[in-house]
């Protein structure tokens, strides 16, 4: 008998053109790119030094109507290392007053009462109402970023040259264990709250003193073993 050949299935060769496809992709690249935001870096404004000249003597000296000065002190662990959120802040008006001790403790925290925000929003309240309304146009009018800074820029300027106007002078004095952290968040305040004018220094004899006298004894952090 003849044997029966076996039913053999067809193969089909499947190719698939993807020129189309590239075509789309490309397409949807170009939409993706003119669709979306694009994130805006974060920028700090920096105060540049002036061009005018200054008496030495003079540098680091401010009304002391306008002045107010901030106490960062660090709370040090078992290792010498100080953390955030541990330190506490003080702070005083004008210059230290050891006899009639000036110095108030307030908090880091946004709220609560006693903060430093609520503080420096009092004492740069005439410059703030301004910003705000500055604010309010730029988002009701599309006002561009540009034009937004360097009209912010020019009503700082404007506060900074009025006698009547309140605008505080802060000076920043961390102790030697105030972490890193708290300082950088009082830098933040500084922004949040516009404060045109402000520096960071060392502590002087006398705020040494007006800390020693509510107890706070200065001193170095200690070198981890």
């Amino acid at each position: 008998m003849a044997k029966k050949e076996k039913s053999r299935q067809r193969k089909f060769d499947t190719r698939i053109d993807f020129t189309p496809m590239v075509d789309m992709n490309m397409l949807l690249i170009t939409f993706f790119m003119l669709c979306t935001t694009m994130l805006k870096s974060a920028t700090v404004e920096l105060a540049l030094p002036t061009n005018d000249k200054v008496d030495e003597n003079n540098q680091t000296e401010m009304k002391e109507s306008e002045a107010v000065t901030f106490i960062i002190d660090g709370v040090q662990n078992e290792k010498g290392e100080s953390k955030e959120g541990e330190g506490m802040i003080y702070y005083y008006e004008g210059k230290p007053d050891v006899e009639n001790n000036n110095l108030v403790q307030l908090k880091f925290d946004k709220e609560g009462g006693n903060t430093i925000r609520e503080m420096l929003e009092k004492r740069n309240e005439d410059l703030l109402r301004e910003y705000r309304e500055l604010k309010l146009e730029k988002e009701k009018t599309n006002m561009p970023d540009t034009i937004f800074k360097k009209k912010a820029a020019e009503l700082r300027v404007k506060i900074k040259k009025d006698d009547k106007a309140k605008k505080p002078t802060v000076a920043i004095k961390p102790t030697p264990t105030a972490s890193y952290a708290d300082v950088v968040r009082m830098l933040d305040e500084m922004q949040i709250n516009q404060i045109s004018t402000w520096q960071v220094e060392t502590l002087n004899d006398q705020d040494k003193a007006l800390l020693s006298k509510n107890g706070i004894n200065v001193r170095e952090p200690e070198t981890p073993k």
